[in-house]
């Protein structure tokens, strides 16, 4: 929170011109948060947030830009050559040479789902389903995040569609 509301000097707690005071950063911050947690339309956190639906997607918007802005550059990256060496000695101590992480995917219930979509993505329990297929390293770091797209109801098809081989097969990879 404290980094937010220093990169955005809009999300710090404010009074208007009759001295009452504004939203908190908390509050913005947990709309945000539960907006890209629980898929809430705007429309309903402002019972809940006590805030106006424009305020809210106004506070997302900024929320997004803020945590790109302040993150992109160290956690939103692929991994530079002196990351690749760092990984590739760790993995070859633990007897696996060669390997930068491992990849797996992830089936998630997909419970507001629009109806018009159901079908495109029924998973194998018969319910709307989107698929994570993601990277990871020893320390947890997530090197590359694919959602797979719509029919793809399993792991082989998310991987067939994934760009995390493209830079390996076009030769741009360190």
């Amino acid at each position: 929170m404290g980094d937010v509301v220093r990169y955005d000097p809009s999300f710090a707690r404010k009074s208007d011109v009759v001295g009452h005071l504004g939203l908190s950063p908390k509050k913005k911050l947990t709309s945000a948060l539960r907006m890209l947690a629980y898929g809430s339309p705007a429309d309903q956190l402002d019972d809940y947030m006590r805030m106006g639906k424009s305020t809210v997607l106004e506070v997302f918007r900024k929320f997004c830009r803020a945590i790109v802005g302040m993150y992109s550059s160290t956690y939103l990256r692929a991994p530079t050559p002196a990351d690749l060496r760092i990984l590739l000695h760790k993995a070859s101590q633990f007897r696996f040479p060669g390997m930068i992480g491992s990849i797996g995917c992830m089936h998630w219930a997909w419970r507001n789902c629009p109806t018009s979509w159901t079908g495109k993505y029924l998973g194998h329990n018969r319910k709307p389903t989107i698929i994570l297929e993601a990277v990871a390293s020893y320390n947890t770091w997530i090197w590359h995040a694919f959602f797979g797209p719509p029919g793809s109801n399993n792991d082989i098809n998310v991987l067939g569609m994934s760009p995390v081989f493209d830079g390996v097969l076009n030769g741009s990879t360190p």
